[in-house]
């Protein structure tokens, strides 16, 4: 199901992005030059559909894509406005770097641009954690949202090779 978010409620948090840089974990936004490496990291890990809607983000003008890593190393990523304006998501995290705080910072952080380009609400698309989602951000359930925009979507090749 699909979730909404008020982003006009939603503040920084200082004591994340202090528990971020602590890590030497650098958040910043996407550059068009990294978009082949961002994608074929995103692909494996989270599939093809995926990979395409970060595509997307990267070649907004400003790119709304958001990406964690530690030195060269990518963690994570999360975009807004790749498929649906409004739209936040995809983001995901390498399984190996979760429970360290860089998808709920990632999380705030492409709020906050959501924010700063003019939205006062942000859909999370076929929210996956939703306690998560409820307890990072306040997102709400939005009835009979599911399957969503993606109702009639092509399937797409998974990271192991089966058709979501």
């Amino acid at each position: 199901m699909d979730m909404l978010v008020k982003l006009y409620d939603l503040k920084p948090d200082a004591t994340l992005e202090q528990r971020i840089a602590a890590q030497d974990i650098t958040l910043r936004r996407a550059l068009v030059p990294e978009l082949r490496s961002i994608c074929d990291w995103i692909e494996p890990r989270f599939g093809a559909g995926w990979a395409a809607e970060a595509t997307a983000a990267l070649m907004r003008q400003p790119a709304t894509c958001f990406i964690a890593h530690q030195g060269p190393t990518l963690l994570g990523f999360a975009c807004h406005d790749a498929t649906m304006k409004g739209f936040f998501g995809p983001t995901g995290v390498d399984e190996a770097a979760r429970g360290k705080g860089i998808g709920h910072a990632l999380l705030i952080t492409t709020l906050l641009d959501m924010h700063a380009q003019g939205y006062a609400y942000a859909v999370i698309g076929g929210a996956g954690p939703v306690d998560f989602y409820q307890k990072s951000v306040g997102a709400i359930p939005i009835e009979g949202s599911k399957p969503g925009i993606y109702r009639d979507m092509i399937p797409t090749a998974a990271p192991n090779g089966v058709s979501s």
